[in-house]
């Protein structure tokens, strides 16, 4: 085991050294896939949102958190005494300190606790100029109409969780994408690559016909006019080697910058585009499609839709709510003798009551919920549209994959074809049947052939990466998991 690990680490510390110093480096389709999924700066920032959204849940679900009020105040008075003369006065000074827990409940009810305590101070003469009273009670209010229920209770809370749900599968939308976008540069490059590969090739023969017939020439075989035929050959393959060139390093530029890969060394494309017939279940498929992110993003929007549409109609109803409250009294000269007979329960009061409120017309209410069904019907039409069309694109790139299969053949054949055709003319030319532009033109035709089935390839391939987008499959099919947990461990991790 520490043998493998010690083999692991020197392939690692190898890998690092060849980005650091430029040396090409072979990336194979699993890896690009990966470097995608996690290192995409899209794709990180994305992240955010449902993380953010998190925040929002907490924040809201704080309204069922008990509020404690501390109230308190000191004053002094001097008020003049009615039908006195000269400079009599009352004076006095009192003191409050009240206190209170709050809690609200899922049915929209409020309950609160209270202990209240006060004193007073007076220059009169009468029994009550110095002391002290207390109450301990509880009140409770409960909507019976309007705002009942849980639905408007945790309105804000469930459209945060919505939200969030909404979020994930807009994430989720995105990495797919991006993966799709991965496997579609990844062979973008290899087929690049390949195509300069065959500007090479076709260079390196271009220069050895031209060889050859300055040999000729020189022989008295061939006219001198065959050596610019041939240079000119040479000279047209140069110019779109170096155009190849270029479109290759402009690719995997591509690539480094969606993979997030550093480094200057060239990447080395090291797995191959698919040509065995892919197996396609059409039904299948467009159940699948059913269920992809970003229609499950729509439908979420029409959850919070639906609340709100509830809560709205919930709004029209008269605003009635039942008041309760029950308390205990006390009072004494000594704080002491004010918290015995608090405690005594022989000075109890309670309460009961209604209270009603409507806007007469309650236009609000009813276009607020008037608005809101308009917006269910829109976001329900929405979604139609985003799934026949989802429908259309499995149809289209089922279609798509089975051309590109049928082009492989065709170029496999067509390659087969023209290099049969070169080998032709160049006995041809050796036995001065064709000329040196003849066989030019020819080995032109066969480098053409070449790219029609590299291209035929990578189109099968990028056929098959568009149909399992298509479907929302793309992500299982190469394994790229994300979980709610994953925005979690982000929220949590941010002081």
């Amino acid at each position: 085991m520490r043998s493998v690990m010690v083999v692991i680490a020197l392939l690692f510390c190898w890998t690092a050294c060849a980005w650091a110093s430029g040396q090409p480096i072979r990336l194979s389709l699993g890896e690009a896939v990966r470097m995608a999924a996690e290192k995409n700066l899209d794709v990180r920032a994305e992240l955010y949102t449902p993380a953010q959204y998190q925040a929002d849940i907490n924040r809201n679900r704080a309204i069922y958190d008990p509020q404690l009020n501390i109230e308190t105040h000191y004053s002094d008075f001097t008020n003049p005494v009615s039908g006195s003369y000269g400079s009599a006065s009352n004076k006095g000074h009192s003191f409050v300190l009240d206190s209170s827990l709050s809690q609200l409940f899922w049915t929209g009810a409020t309950a609160t606790l209270g202990f209240n305590n006060s004193h007073t101070k007076t220059n009169q003469f009468s029994s009550l100029n110095n002391y002290w009273q207390s109450s301990l009670g509880v009140t409770l209010s409960q909507p019976l109409l309007k705002n009942m229920g849980r639905d408007a209770t945790d309105l804000g809370i469930s459209i945060s969780r919505f939200s969030k749900y909404a979020s994930m599968e807009h994430f989720r939308n995105l990495l797919l994408n991006t993966v799709s976008q991965a496997r579609t540069e990844y062979f973008k490059l290899y087929g690049l690559q390949e195509v300069r590969e065959v500007k090479r090739v076709s260079l390196a023969l271009a220069r050895r016909i031209l060889d050859e017939t300055r040999a000729r020439v020189s022989a008295g075989v061939l006219p001198a006019m065959e050596i610019l035929n041939a240079e000119y050959g040479v000279t047209t393959r140069e110019r779109e080697l170096i155009a190849a060139e270029k479109e290759v390093n402009d690719q995997v530029d591509v690539l480094r910058l969606l993979l997030q890969i550093s480094g200057k060394g060239e990447i080395v494309i090291s797995d191959t585009p698919r040509r065995a017939p892919y197996p396609l279940d059409q039904d299948q498929a467009l159940r699948q499609a059913m269920g992809r992110p970003d229609i499950r993003e729509l439908q979420r929007s029409l959850d919070i839709s639906e609340l709100q549409s509830r809560v709205f109609g919930n709004n029209i109803k008269p605003d009635l709510n039942l008041s309760l409250s029950g308390s205990l009294v006390g009072q004494g000269h000594s704080y002491g003798r004010d918290i015995g007979d608090l405690g005594s329960f022989d000075y109890p009061a309670w309460s009961i009551g209604l209270v009603f409120k409507y806007p007469l017309g309650n236009n609000a209410a009813e276009n607020d919920y008037r608005k809101s069904r308009l917006k269910n019907a829109q976001t329900a039409l929405q979604i139609r549209s985003l799934e026949e069309s989802a429908k259309n694109e499995v149809l289209s790139f089922i279609r798509a994959i089975d051309s590109a299969f049928k082009q492989i053949e065709v170029a496999d054949r067509g390659r087969a074809f023209a290099e049969e055709r070169l080998r032709a003319f160049m006995r041809k030319n050796s036995v001065g049947l064709a000329t040196t532009k003849d066989v030019l033109e020819v080995e032109h035709d066969l480098a053409d052939a070449k790219n029609s089935q590299i291209a035929a390839a990578v189109a099968h391939d990028n056929a098959i990466t568009r149909f399992l987008q298509a479907t929302g499959q793309l992500l299982d099919q190469e394994g790229v998991r994300f979980v709610e947990g994953d925005a979690d461990r982000l929220y949590l991790n941010i002081y």
